[in-house]
């Protein structure tokens, strides 16, 4: 009876005729965010290997910050976002660091006013400002890097 049932229950395979295969491909994902990065993320994402082709913004910030919050979603939105490139035309990820609780990352790189955003390529900080841009103003910080 048993083997009846189990006969009733099986589901038919699907045979795909010779002629047609399956394929898979996939590609790297264009654009990353690492938000609340601690030290070994921030060292990784920055590093020379891997900001050879692209370009890291690191946004310094602090919770209780009231510009960092205003330019925040601005960042998000353009990391987000394909079409936005640097004026090299690479692609661009985002970082974002809490200064109280790495102070010490944020000390290295002299960070001393909130928001502070730096601009990462080839493992090297080219290019950085101070304080909330609108978003046309870090579309044009972004076409100098």
């Amino acid at each position: 009876m048993q083997s009846t049932i189990s006969r009733i229950i099986r589901t038919p395979r699907l045979l795909l005729p010779p002629s047609s295969t399956r394929t898979f491909s996939s590609s790297r994902c264009r654009l990353e965010q690492f938000l609340g990065a601690d030290e070994a993320t921030f060292a990784r994402v920055t590093s020379a290997t891997r900001t050879n082709n692209r370009v890291v913004l690191v946004d310094f910030y602090a919770d209780w910050c009231g510009h960092c919050k205003v330019l925040s979603p601005i960042l998000e939105k353009i990391a987000d976002d394909a079409e936005i490139k640097t004026g090299s035309g690479r692609p661009i990820d985002l970082v974002t660091v809490d200064t109280d609780e790495h102070a010490a990352l944020a000390q290295n790189f002299g960070v001393r006013a909130l928001p502070t955003v730096l601009a990462f390529r080839a493992g090297e900080p080219v290019k950085q400002f101070v304080g909330a841009l609108p978003e046309d103003g870090v579309r044009k910080f972004l076409e100098d890097v």
